[in-house]
């Protein structure tokens, strides 16, 4: 990412990974020249700003929900906020989505805001993931009751 950032000379706060000594970059006139773990490409400044977008797309962006609202990080961390809320008391920060996987994974066939467990979470918190596992697709539930909040996981 830094080095396509140097290509297209484009700016980014998110991204401060060093570059690896299998990376190096030079222009060529109005090309610049990548090399990437042996491999050379050339590209235009066009195409460098096009595969910034597309790389920083992969590796940082935000989906909106009905009730709740995701972020992917660069550093690899997810995010789940609940929508529309400002303060901090409104989101959890996980390691990885395969750390909030792994507490879906835990929870059983049917579960309430009690039955989530995680080091941090409040009850507005648990509710909120409750939410975020019968909203994301990538969770197979659906909820089943409001009064209380309940999901229940689904046959796939």
């Amino acid at each position: 990412m830094w080095l396509i950032e140097k290509f297209c000379g484009t700016e980014s706060t998110r991204s401060t990974a060093p570059r690896q000594a299998s990376e190096s970059v030079e222009r060529d006139g109005d090309a610049v020249v990548l090399e990437l773990s042996g491999t050379t490409h050339v590209l235009t400044p066009a195409q460098a700003r096009g595969l910034h977008a597309a790389l920083d797309e992969a590796l940082y962006h935000t989906e909106t929900f009905t009730h709740t609202v995701c972020e992917h990080r660069p550093d690899g961390s997810y995010v789940v906020a609940r929508r529309r809320a400002e303060s901090a008391g409104h989101r959890k920060v996980f390691d990885s989505f395969e750390a909030l996987g792994e507490l879906y994974e835990r929870l059983p066939p049917e579960f309430t805001a009690e039955d989530v467990e995680f080091p941090g979470l409040t009850g507005g918190r648990r509710h909120m993931l409750v939410r975020h596992f019968t909203e994301h697709p990538a969770f197979d539930c659906a909820l089943d009751r409001r009064q209380p909040l309940t999901a229940r996981k689904t046959d796939s």
